[in-house]
């Protein structure tokens, strides 16, 4: 494992239509707490010299203003769904400043639906300003970005394949309800664990509260926050109340270091 300083900030900590939802009256969607406003999920990690994301979702360009980020190496594709891959296209600026395609790294599945929802891109036109992406295949097996090693975690959403990430003491996984044996054993001795929580209600292809909560109280890591949350988990300031000591909800904007 990685023996530098991993800096972690969460660029979002919202679900597929964040918070606030589109015309929505509930009180979570007009709460004035800014820990209530929650963007689509993708995290910036810093490590190694190197900077990448895991995921690039709809509301990704404004993210990278808000953080300032001016160098990206890299992007770690969780899965295929829109709200994780929607936000691609804003690569280009990188492609032009660091002059070089976007590694982007995903699974063979994933890679087909980069492929099928930027096309143009992918194009012989060679139509000026698309994006440039590079795809690296990724497996279950362990890969590096220059010295920095990643160990791919396998998930289920409901019945998808989805993959979170082991970055040294770090372990960052969303969009899922099962977690099998090995990807458990290899989260057994992390230091910070976020891990995806929905609401409170159960869901079909997400863990709720009280199975988050389940999991990393088996798993036991010195810290844990929970990510990818939705309207109706409730207002940030009472869920946190009624949560063990070490598990936190994440927020927009929430720094850590490992």
């Amino acid at each position: 494992m990685n023996n530098s300083k991993i800096k972690v900030r969460f660029l979002g900590t919202g679900t597929s239509q964040g918070v606030p939802v589109i015309a929505c009256p509930c009180p979570v969607c007009h709460s004035e707490n800014k820990m209530d406003k929650r963007l689509r999920s993708s995290l910036l990690i810093e490590t190694n010299g190197q900077v990448f994301t895991i995921d690039a979702g709809p509301d990704f360009r404004y993210q990278l203003l808000r953080e300032h980020v001016s160098r990206l190496d890299g992007i770690l594709i969780t899965h295929n769904h829109k709200d994780h891959i929607a936000g691609l296209d804003d690569v280009r600026s990188f492609n032009y400043l660091m002059r070089k395609p976007m590694d982007i790294y995903a699974t063979t599945r994933d890679q087909q639906a980069i492929k099928k929802e930027f096309s143009y891109a992918f194009s012989n036109s060679n139509y000026p300003g698309v994006p440039s992406f590079k795809l690296h295949r990724l497996t279950d097996e362990p890969f590096h970005i220059g010295t920095l090693s990643i160990q791919p975690l396998p998930a289920l959403h409901l019945s998808m394949e989805v993959h979170g990430f082991r970055i040294g003491g770090f372990a960052y996984l969303t969009d899922t309800n099962y977690l099998p044996a090995a990807t458990m054993a290899q989260l057994l001795d992390c230091k910070i664990i976020v891990l995806n929580a929905l609401r409170k209600e159960p869901h079909v292809s997400h863990y709720n509260l009280e199975q988050a909560v389940r999991v990393l109280e088996f798993l036991r890591p010195e810290k844990a926050y929970l990510t990818h949350i939705s309207h109706l988990m409730g207002f940030h300031s009472e869920v946190e109340k009624e949560l063990p000591d070490f598990i936190r909800l994440a927020h927009d904007g929430l720094r850590l270091e490992v």
